[in-house]
């Protein structure tokens, strides 16, 4: 099995290096017969909250790259790439760097990606790239805190990838773990994606008073922030909920496609029907 390891924070992040060190373990317990090699390709400084986007290549056809040594996973090759994750993970899942993985491990990010951030997250649209290219992916993010268990979460992450690597193709899943000692660590649960947002309003406008003609629109951070905010609102199967119970939260994904559901036949027919009269009075 070969895996594809990268990151939102960028090459220098601790996570990542943690992440690193115990792929490496991992790979040194690599039973007879069975093989396990791992490439990392992290973009060269912090691109957090970018999702899937790949920038401009059309402006920018060629990417620079510089090989790097993570201490603990010297063995890993590992190279910062001018890119962001989604990006990084292309050039990986094609062969790029030549090195074809079987599978996109990302993170470890600092921060929880739980509620709509799954949506904004480059670590996890690093793994959502890789599922449009055939390979499973693994997001890892931990609570932020003035003193991040990186350890943890890299251990619990090492034991999912374990079931991953048995599942079928494209397989996606989100792990978030909550900042606690491995030892302090209720379980892992499976958690569904709340409705918590990074960003609950914007605007000092609340009461419709209109903009000046320039001026600055302050956020409202909501509960899925890296420290995770108030989660009482949320179920306790729920992913920031569990994190704020002290479990780690797994939660499979599925990545952009066709919505095939009955019920939108008549609006598909309806619509094709009347873009076709329009463009028939046109001609």
């Amino acid at each position: 099995m070969r895996i594809l390891i990268t990151n939102d924070d960028g090459i220098l992040a601790p996570g990542l290096a943690v992440l690193a060190q115990h792929v490496a373990r991992w790979i040194k317990r690599c039973p007879p017969g069975e093989i396990r090699e791992a490439l990392i390709a992290a973009p060269h400084t912090n691109y957090s909250g970018m999702s899937a986007a790949v920038g401009d290549v059309f402006d920018h056809p060629s990417v620079t790259y510089k090989r790097h040594t993570i201490a603990g996973a010297e063995s890993i090759p590992t190279y910062a790439l001018e890119a962001p994750p989604a990006l990084c993970a292309i050039i990986g899942a094609t062969g790029g760097l030549g090195f074809q993985p079987d599978l996109v491990l990302s993170g470890i990010n600092a921060g929880a990606n739980v509620g709509r951030s799954v949506l904004h997250s480059g670590t996890v649209g690093a793994i959502l790239t890789g599922a449009q290219l055939g390979l499973s992916g693994l997001a890892v993010s931990v609570q932020w805190g003035l003193d991040v268990h990186f350890d943890t979460a890299g251990a619990v992450a090492v034991e999912v990838l374990e079931e991953l690597l048995r599942a079928p193709s494209r397989t996606l899943l989100n792990l978030n773990v909550p900042n606690l000692p491995a030892i302090e660590l209720k379980g892992v649960r499976r958690g569904r994606i709340s409705t918590a947002g990074i960003v609950k309003a914007a605007g000092p406008n609340a009461g419709g008073a209109p903009l000046a003609d320039e001026g600055e629109l302050p956020l409202r951070l909501g509960a899925a922030t890296p420290e995770l905010g108030d989660v009482s609102d949320e179920a306790a199967d729920e992913d920031g909920a569990l994190l704020a119970a002290g479990y780690a939260s797994l939660t499979a994904i599925r990545g952009p496609q066709e919505d095939t559901d009955p019920s939108l036949d008549d609006l598909m027919h309806s619509a094709l029907e009347a873009i076709t009269r329009h463009l028939e009075t046109r001609r």
